[in-house]
């Protein structure tokens, strides 16, 4: 009589399935700021965040554009570490002044 294998799920213990969900983390997010400068026109920055920034409408690059202004900085865009690096680079070599990559 050939012998059964007992099936992965049934060999792990309730405990050993908690602990392997506790070590899972979710992958670190970030923030990318752009600050007020006296060299960017509002223009360019509404150009710069509608080409770089996926799914950004010119409405809200506005609206982003005079917090900037009014308010010093705004988050222009939050997520994922290595996009928000990217997205960072990509504004700063525009000429943004940015802020360093915060963790979210």
């Amino acid at each position: 009589m050939p012998a059964t294998l007992p099936s992965a799920s049934a060999s792990a213990s309730p405990t050993a399935v908690r602990e392997r969900q506790r070590t899972r983390q979710s992958y670190p997010h970030f923030r990318v700021v752009v600050l007020n400068d006296d060299v960017n026109t509002f223009q360019h920055v509404v150009a710069c965040l509608v080409r770089f920034i996926p799914g950004m409408q010119p409405e809200r690059a506005w609206e982003l554009a005079h917090r900037i202004d009014g308010e010093g900085s705004a988050v222009v865009w939050c997520g994922p570490q290595e996009q928000a690096e990217l997205y960072h680079q990509q504004l700063g070599a525009e000429g943004l002044t940015m802020a360093p990559l915060e963790p979210d």
